[in-house]
């Protein structure tokens, strides 16, 4: 179903946790919210539920207003970062449990739930217990019961982060796929954007409350409407710096300079900002030359993670393979200026 969010704002006392949002989730879609923690993830997917009631604007669902409409008369579904099960249910028991609700016959419910633990590998485990299981199966059967209600809005609420990497990485490809196969509209948090890129789908990235940018992922990727948006979608952290535009050509201080691209080049001449993804910075190779001071190496996981002084800003780079680099050594960096992000100095 569509889920329309019209201009919707939300504050407890004098504070205001989510500015004026408007937003238009379409039926069947996978849609993910990018943002650091108490950014507004889990308000809003608190709004779109019913467990809250925006401050001011409307929520629409199926063409029809449901702002204050209890969650007991909306179709949907939620699964949290913390699994949560019936202690005392077996796990088939804790998937068929909206659909005794529901007042499905056995028969029905039989076949539901069989297919749905089918689905996330559960059918040997339908007769244990939560506190039998691992982690990651007890989050599994959490998601089995959320997908098993056939709800038309399902909230996944960071439900991976507590799982071991190999089981987050498995249930990461599976999701948007399980998904595809109800039809419901998913509205998925995460504060990883690495997690955003690989679910896919469209992307609202969110800061302190408000929407920076609403759009499919990968455009919000390569193409960030904003200098917040370009840093809210970066990890390690986007590398910026202040630039001035002379003619064709950006000059980076006394360190470097380049020509700008054609669509640039009409611009008016003056101050503004750049930005450069970490993993554009290289430590060896052709292209622009920027000399810097190393303040810190380290190894993450197949990659090296290695911060550079360069004027007065602190740059990251994020290169393939394990290179070493001592604290204070002067180092030269390169980068293409394809891969530059360009923004309004003072607007972004």
């Amino acid at each position: 179903m569509t889920i329309e969010l019209r201009d919707v704002t939300f504050r407890v006392g004098a504070e205001t946790h989510i500015y004026e949002t408007s937003l238009i989730l379409e039926p069947g879609g996978f849609n993910i919210l990018l943002g650091t923690t108490l950014s507004g993830k889990t308000t809003l997917m608190r709004l779109m539920a019913g467990l809250e009631k925006p401050t001011t604007g409307e929520i629409w669902a199926k063409g029809s207003n449901v702002t204050g409409a209890a969650v007991q008369k909306r179709s949907v579904a939620m699964v949290y970062q913390a699994f949560i099960n019936y202690p005392s249910f077996t796990v088939y028991d804790n998937i068929a449990s909206p659909l005794k609700v529901a007042g499905l016959s056995k028969k029905q419910i039989d076949e539901q739930v069989h297919r749905f633990a089918d689905l996330l590998q559960l059918t040997p485990m339908l007769d244990r217990l939560p506190r039998e299981l691992s982690g990651g199966q007890q989050q599994r059967t959490a998601l089995a019961r959320a997908l098993v209600k056939g709800a038309d809005l399902v909230l996944l609420d960071e439900p991976l982060a507590n799982l071991d990497y190999k089981l987050r990485e498995e249930l990461r490809d599976e999701l948007p796929k399980l998904f595809a196969d109800t039809g419901a509209t998913v509205v998925y948090a995460t504060t990883e954007p690495l997690e955003a890129l690989m679910l896919g789908g469209h992307t609202a990235i969110l800061k302190q409350g408000r929407v920076v940018q609403f759009d499919r992922t990968s455009s919000n990727y390569r193409k960030p409407a904003t200098l917040e948006s370009a840093e809210e979608f970066s990890d390690p952290p986007i590398n910026t710096a202040s630039i001035e535009k002379q003619g064709d050509q950006a000059y980076l201080g006394e360190t470097a300079s380049w020509k700008v691209p054609e669509k640039l080049a009409g611009l008016p001449d003056g101050n503004y900002k750049m930005a450069l993804r970490p993993h554009h910075l290289l430590s060896e190779g052709e292209g622009i030359k920027v000399d810097g001071v190393v303040q810190i190496a380290e190894i993450s996981g197949s990659d090296s993670i290695i911060r550079i002084k360069i004027n007065e800003n602190i740059w990251v780079s994020q290169t393939s393979g394990i290179h070493s680099f001592e604290f204070g050594e002067k180092a030269t960096f390169v980068f293409n200026a394809k891969h530059c992000l360009y923004f309004g100095a003072m607007t972004g």
